[in-house]
């Protein structure tokens, strides 16, 4: 049975939905409640509109973006969810909006509305390679300028392709590509122990 604060949620959700299916279903908007929570799956070409909407309407007034994360499908022709958390002090409340992206496919920033999109897109392109339009600093804030590759990708090996260590001789932090005996690029996923020259024995009593 819903708390009578589930049952206030999922009637401002029905709320929002309906409205943003009003004015913009026809271009590219879906929406669905899951688990007490609204979320907004987009077409790109909207989403500027749609968040200014919800931003700025007076019975809505989500102003603050929470966050900005990226899900990598790699089997899916959209590739990546560029998913975005905003929240509404007015309302007590958080909403989710997708954008479903393809690879190499470029979202707008959100910047010119919340100052917040900047280091968050940042990291989804350092994280994903996900390019975002008309952001004023896109580079990479995690991982180091010269990395090569986006560590949060399905298909980046576990390993890296470069690793740092620090030299005695040269007295310095040294980078070099990973050099690994065991083949952890095409790892089987049945165990973290076989390698190259050791199989386990699956028959063996794990008891034993």
């Amino acid at each position: 049975m819903l708390k009578d604060y589930e049952k206030k949620y999922i009637e401002r959700h029905i709320k929002i939905e309906k409205l943003l299916n009003e004015r913009f279903s026809k271009r590219g908007v879906e929406t669905y409640i899951k688990n007490s929570e609204l979320t907004i799956i987009l077409s790109k070409s909207i989403l500027l509109q749609v968040v200014t909407f919800l931003r700025d309407d007076k019975d809505f007034q989500f102003k603050q973006l929470i966050d900005i994360c990226g899900v990598d499908f790699p089997d899916r022709l959209n590739r990546f969810e560029i998913v975005y958390h905003l929240l509404s002090l007015k309302l007590n409340q958080r909403i989710r909006v997708k954008l479903l992206v393809a690879d190499g496919e470029v979202v707008p920033s959100l910047i010119s509305l919340y100052n917040a999109a900047n280091w968050y897109e940042r990291e989804v392109w350092d994280l994903f390679g996900v390019m975002f339009s008309d952001h004023p600093d896109l580079r990479r804030i995690l991982t180091d300028y010269g990395f090569e590759g986006h560590p949060l990708r399905k298909d980046f090996p576990l390993s890296g392709f470069s690793q740092v260590r620090y030299d005695d001789t040269e007295k310095r932090v040294v980078s070099e590509n990973v050099d690994l005996v065991q083949d952890f690029r095409s790892f089987d996923f049945d165990s973290p122990w076989e390698g190259t020259d050791y199989k386990l024995n699956n028959n063996e009593d794990s008891e034993k």
